[in-house]
């Protein structure tokens, strides 16, 4: 037998004396089906074949638990309660943020965060019960008609039927439309010479209607120390034009103001429910069987062992395994992989997963709460919480922004006027610095470009843990990859057959496979694996003998067989003159009657889309690597064969980390992809991990980004949305800003109206969230590449 060294993190190490083949076989799960690492060598052909699988799980594995981490909340203490509340009337993103500020800084409260998009507060802090009535206390402050209601507290009513735009704003629209009637009254009444008290009184009414609610919001904000919100503004500004005698200016303003703040209202509303949409597969109810007859019940309610009925064209309602019914499922929504697979009896079903076919009958494995929807749901929701830094900056930007403006506004209004004596001109144009002044544009734009980031992975099977993860991922400048189960399959398969002699390569296949027709090693079940495939029927020997470290020994009637390492041949004197190694693999030699008859070759594959994706990577501008424990030239051979810029091989778990830096230092941001349980640290150690999903738990939870697929193509098309989602933010940033700056700089040479102010304002806010949205809908990611 060979000495192996035990790596840190593999457990145990488990010699299978009855292998033949003088391999250890060091597992870190003992219940893995496929083993963690399998050292190949033959011991004296001075062709060392060393074939590392590091990953730690079983091949079966779909994606049973995905663990998520709040990066928000990293480094709060063991045992803090950690709570989520839903603010329902939550319609200000700006006074989300000071809401999010403010609850922060309440005494025992370790971490908070809200998220605009989800309308959720997180909550990491002991005794909520009792923080909750501050936490009401604040958010009602900010925006009275917020209520705040822990998550657990609400009991699901399914999803709300869609209403038209009309119904679902009536009270607003209505309002709009009785000013703007009275506007354009007075406008007509002024133009054709009527007495000044008409159209005035015309313009009073509308503002009434129109301001009224904006005014009184603002002088109550007043007192509660709030001077720099949007209502507070837009008073301030059409107030003073009333002062100097614009009206209509007034009017007008504030009539522009409420369609501009109803319109970024729907845009904000469907941009979340479409997010939510797309990654919100619960079920609302679901079809039990009982007796024979199919009752509709709540979905909340299924309990593990109940009998679902799912019909063709139904989206899988939760976990569980067939029991009756045979169809092809479409797991597209979940794992973003567009083939359909075939179910049968016994075959587990992933909930979100559409029926395409047959009726199927289901047993349920895990209820609502633990199934993959509300695990996806979830971990987008957590992902939402974790800001990204620029989320981060432009919130403390917007708190310095906006005094700053307001400053600007009252210097603009004094300054100039003392000088020129023309209060009315400039008092007008410091009306359009306080319009522009609100920050809400850049505030909203933001976040929801990066929750649309998020929705639109997980439409396609990845999971990024938070907008810190997809900022990270744009700047990526090198992706290196664990070799065993992210680019190749992780499953031994027979690549060829080579014949020394006479005999056929079927031949040489089938007196192997009967050889290992009792052997449960990955080796030989794969040569057992290619007999059966090629339709061959396999005999037991009449006689086997395992001998310990070098093979098999079975006598046939077709003569005495060897199935082994070259130590086994040597042992039984068989010539060694016809050998030709140096194949890639594992060899395993053969001998018929004391004569060397050929070998076979088992190594891991490549998985069908490696070579595209990395084409892809490359087109991406993407350095690539490949770490691996395998000897070099099996490493070069893989490498070559998927276009691998560097390789580096016969790699201990620790050495990763060091040769991960030495790539930082060398190219920039590193992401790692890796599955396997010794991956954990280099994949905490990169700019961004990324783990398989049918990887080891220990990868998952270490992870940045969670691939559901297990496929290479998931590594460019990530990489593809993060870069859209970064461009798509700061194109929302860079356009709020410069048109802010371009109608501050028209308003102060006298070329601006308050018009102009109030489209910089909400007209801006509406058109970043119409460009955030495109960030679920892009097709083809990958195209611009």
């Amino acid at each position: 037998m060979i000495a192996e060294k035990r790596e840190p993190g593999q457990g145990h190490d488990h010699i299978h004396e009855a292998c033949g083949y003088g391999h250890d076989h060091h597992h870190g799960h003992e219940a893995c089906g496929c083993g963690h690492e399998h050292h190949h060598e033959h011991e004296s052909d001075g062709h060392e074949h060393h074939h590392e699988h590091e990953h730690g799980h079983d091949h079966g594995h779909h994606h049973e638990e995905i663990h998520h981490t709040g990066r928000e909340f990293d480094g709060i203490p063991a045992g803090v309660e950690q709570k989520v509340y839903i603010l329902e009337g939550l319609g200000c993103a700006n006074c989300a943020a000071r809401m999010e500020r403010q609850i922060r800084e309440l005494p025992g409260v370790e971490m908070a965060t809200i998220t605009f998009a989800t309308k959720q507060l997180r909550v990491a802090a002991d005794h909520q019960e009792e923080l909750l009535p501050k936490f009401r206390e604040i958010c009602a402050s900010i925006e009275e008609q917020v209520t705040v209601t822990p998550r657990e507290e609400l009991q699901p009513a399914g999803k709300p039927e869609k209403e038209g735009i009309f119904r679902e704003n009536k009270k607003e629209i209505l309002i709009i439309a009785a000013g703007a009637v009275l506007f354009a009254a007075g406008e007509i009444a002024e133009h054709m010479g009527a007495a000044v008290l008409w159209p005035s009184a015309g313009y009073v009414i509308a503002y009434v209607l129109l301001g009224w609610e904006i005014v009184w919001t603002a002088f109550r904000n007043l007192g509660k120390g709030h001077v720099f919100d949007e209502n507070f503004l837009m008073s301030v500004a059409t107030l003073a034009a009333f002062a100097i005698g614009d009206f209509a200016e007034a009017v007008g303003v504030m009539l522009f103001y409420r369609v501009g703040e109803l319109f970024e209202d729907v845009a904000v509303a469907r941009s979340r429910s479409q997010i939510m949409e797309a990654v919100d597969m619960r079920p609302e109810v679901v079809g039990r069987l009982e007796g024979g007859e199919v009752h509709e019940i709540p979905a909340k309610d299924a309990a593990v062992g109940d009998i679902l009925l799912v019909r063709p064209g139904d989206r899988i309602p939760l976990d569980g395994i067939v029991t009756e019914g045979e169809s092809r499922i479409d797991t597209s929504p979940v794992t973003g992989e567009p083939v359909p697979v075939t179910v049968r009896q016994g075959s587990r079903l992933m909930s979100g997963c559409v029926n395409e076919q047959g009726v199927l009958q289901m047993k349920v494995e895990k209820p609502l709460s633990e199934s993959m929807v509300t695990k996806i749901l979830d971990s987008v929701e957590n992902a939402a919480a974790s800001k990204p830094k620029l989320d981060r900056f432009i919130t403390r930007f917007a708190r310095i922004y906006t005094p700053i403006v307001v400053l600007a506004a009252v210097a603009t209004a004094i300054i100039p006027s003392l000088m020129t004596g023309n209060w009315r001109e400039w008092i007008y144009t410091a009306i359009t610095f306080l319009v522009i002044s609100c920050p809400c544009a850049l505030v909203l734009s933001v976040p929801l470009a990066f929750f649309s980031g998020i929705g639109a992975g997980s439409k396609r099977g990845i999971l990024f843990k938070g907008g810190v993860a997809i900022e990270a991922l744009k700047n990526v400048k090198a992706v290196v990859m664990d070799k065993t189960g992210t680019i190749t399959r992780g499953e031994f398969q027979v690549q060829s057959v080579i014949p020394f002699g006479r005999e056929s390569m079927d031949a040489l296949l089938e007196m192997a496979a009967r050889c290992e027709l009792g052997s449960t090693h990955p080796i030989g079940t794969s040569i057992v694996e290619a007999a059966r495939e090629r339709g061959m029927t396999l005999e037991r020997p009449e006689k086997v003998e395992e001998i310990s470290g070098k093979g098999i020994h079975a006598v046939t009637e077709s003569g005495e067989i060897l199935c082994g390492n070259r130590a086994l041949m040597e042992m039984f004197h068989v010539s060694m003159d016809r050998y030709e190694g140096g194949q890639y693999g594992t060899e395993v030699l053969l001998a018929l009657d004391g004569e060397l008859a050929g070998c076979i070759v088992i190594a891991d594959s490549l998985k069908k889309e490696a070579k595209d994706a990395i084409a892809m990577m490359k087109k991406q501008g993407l350095v690539t690597a490949m770490f691996t424990g395998d000897g070099q030239e099996s490493a070069r051979a893989v490498a070559g064969e998927a276009g691998i810029d560097r390789v580096f091989a016969q790699l201990l778990p620790q050495d990763k980390l060091t040769r991960l830096q030495e790539m930082r230092r060398e190219s920039g941001a590193v992401m790692f992809v890796g599955d396997g349980i010794n991956d954990a640290p280099v994949l905490a150690g990169a700019d961004v991990g990324a783990a398989m999903g049918s990887g080891a738990d220990a990868a998952i939870e270490a992870a940045d980004v969670v691939f559901m697929t297990s496929q290479v193509t998931a590594v460019p098309e990530s990489v593809a949305i993060a870069r859209k989602t970064g461009r798509i933010a700061m194109q929302n940033v860079v356009f709020a800003l410069t048109v802010k700056a371009l109608v501050m700089i028209l308003g102060f040479a006298g070329m601006a109206n308050m018009w102009m102010a109030v489209f910089a304002d909400t007209g801006v806010a509406m058109l970043c969230v119409l460009n955030s949205i495109r960030a679920l809908y892009g097709k083809a990611v990958l195209q611009k590449y």
